[in-house]
């Protein structure tokens, strides 16, 4: 494990990711969310080298299935701790430290962090013309959206999130083609992964310049997918994991972070603070390491031009750098620093990150097959979610 802790936290270095698993990436499962979701958790567990019986924790996908509903179905007698984070996107990756300090008290002993989704088949009709719902919890934003951005067409996430882009691209003079590099790197990384939904679909710059403006400056190509799929990872101590099945992926540290007003953009001091701004540093001082000694890169990737505002957040690169930093190669595998080695949000799957999870797990313990980053020992999740809400995790290998 390479890391050089010297903050004092009390929980850095004190969990590991022992259990991971997730379903297929495709648009129209035949199975619902509830399905989806316990098929994910039922496989990390066994991953884990445990029993649905010595799990103690749930943290579920709030607002999609709860911890009862989670705990009855995979044969949990006794749930000691249970919470929902609701970040967004940010929530899984936001979801591995509040598992951490459940771990780290003693209150629970075995963590699952599970997520999942129709986020394909809930905006269209089934086949069967049964109805379909997310089921998903409005969010904080929804009535400041509702009253004061909707009555000027502004009512989707690619849109609410074009407010401060634009400012981006206006103030760094970042082009189409800085944004094209993290669309086309994750469809080259997509085609290593036999669950990329993207898999086998090429891409190329004619392709991407080609595609439709969504919402200015972003193109079709710029946006996520949307999926039905789920994840799940599996958490224990440090000390208990070196008894489990694989080599563990330790927990160094995290945080969360959030933009002031979170509910609102265009009243902000600055739009293009982020939450991952103030987050990312808490989470390097508790990992005591610095974003430069990453391995690898697993970036929450719902637009291509979040990715860039993201690797100036955590310090990879300075402000308004972020479109050179992808133009050198440096985040294709082989490069200073493999990002979203799966595919991602935009080629593998929307799973709200918890994907990116499993794959710096995978990458850690190394077992990533032909996308894996050579003698891996340190890796960085983000998480981003709602109006700019962030969380990050800085993982090594144990």
């Amino acid at each position: 494990m390479a890391t050089n802790n010297t903050s004092g936290s009390s929980i850095s270095g004190k969990a590991a990711i022992v259990g991971i698993a997730e379903t297929d990436y495709v648009r129209g499962s035949d199975k619902s969310v509830p399905e989806l979701v316990l098929e994910a958790s039922m496989a990390a567990v066994a991953d884990a080298g445990l029993k649905p019986s010595e799990i103690d924790g749930i943290i579920p996908p709030g607002g999609f299935i709860s911890t009862e509903e989670i705990a009855a179905n995979m044969g949990i007698p006794e749930v000691r701790y249970a919470v929902e984070v609701h970040m967004g996107g940010a929530s899984p990756t936001a979801s591995l430290q509040s598992a951490v300090m459940a771990l780290a008290s003693g209150i629970a002993t075995n963590v699952l962090v599970t997520f999942g989704w129709n986020g394909y088949s809930a905006f269209r009709k089934r086949p069967d013309s049964r109805p379909t719902k997310r089921g998903m919890a409005p969010g904080p934003f929804i009535e400041v959206s509702r009253n004061f951005y909707a009555p000027y067409g502004i009512r989707s996430a690619v849109q609410w999130y074009s407010l401060y882009i634009q400012r981006y691209v206006d103030l760094y003079g970042i082009t189409p083609e800085d944004a094209a590099q993290v669309a086309l790197t994750s469809r080259e990384h997509a085609h290593l992964n036999d669950k990329a939904l993207m898999g086998g679909r090429p891409m190329t710059m004619d392709d991407y310049m080609a595609s439709p403006y969504i919402t200015e400056p972003m193109r079709k190509l710029d946006c996520c997918l949307e999926t039905d799929c789920a994840a799940a990872v599996v958490l224990t101590t440090a000390d208990r994991a070196k008894d489990l099945a694989h080599d563990p992926v330790l927990w160094l540290g995290g945080a969360e972070g959030h933009p002031y007003p979170a509910d609102e953009i265009t009243n902000r001091p600055d739009m293009l603070r982020l939450g991952l701004d103030s987050a990312a540093p808490r989470a390097f001082d508790m990992a005591g390491v610095g974003p430069k000694e990453m391995d690898f890169l697993q970036i929450y990737d719902c637009f291509t031009y979040v990715v860039l505002m993201e690797l100036e957040a955590i310090g990879i690169c300075d402000k308004g750098g972020a479109g050179e930093f992808v133009r050198d190669g440096n985040i294709k595998l082989g490069g200073k620093y493999p990002m979203n080695t799966h595919g991602g949000l935009l080629s593998q799957g929307h799973c709200w990150g918890l994907n990116h999870v499993v794959e710096a797990t995978r990458q850690l313990r190394h077992e990533a097959g032909d996308a894996q980053v050579v003698d891996c020992e340190l890796g960085v999740v983000t998480g981003y979610g709602d109006l700019g809400d962030g969380s990050i995790a800085v993982l090594a290998r144990g």
